[in-house]
């Protein structure tokens, strides 16, 4: 499983999204995703986030079980991150 959660990017990078996940609430986006389509898709998140945040939290082999990874030059104001990709 992986959530993404998006503040103030392009409306055409949540449609992207929402091909792959759903959007359980405005900007949060949840799926079952193959570790390659995950990749892609926070490749396409990368991109295109610009001035907006987004993070994205999936499976590792971590001692919490999870990873996060951000992106966008407000992440590092509005999320804070522990762990590395």
């Amino acid at each position: 499983m992986v959530v993404i959660a998006t503040t103030a990017v392009p409306d055409h990078l949540r449609g992207a999204l929402s091909r792959w996940t759903s959007e359980v609430v405005p900007g949060i986006f949840v799926g079952s995703v193959s570790a390659r389509v995950r990749d892609e898709l926070w490749k396409a998140v990368t991109e295109v986030v610009g001035t907006g945040a987004a993070l994205l939290v999936h499976p590792a082999t971590t001692e919490q079980g999870y990873a996060i990874r951000t992106a966008g030059t407000a992440a590092g104001s509005r999320w804070t991150s522990t762990a590395s990709p």
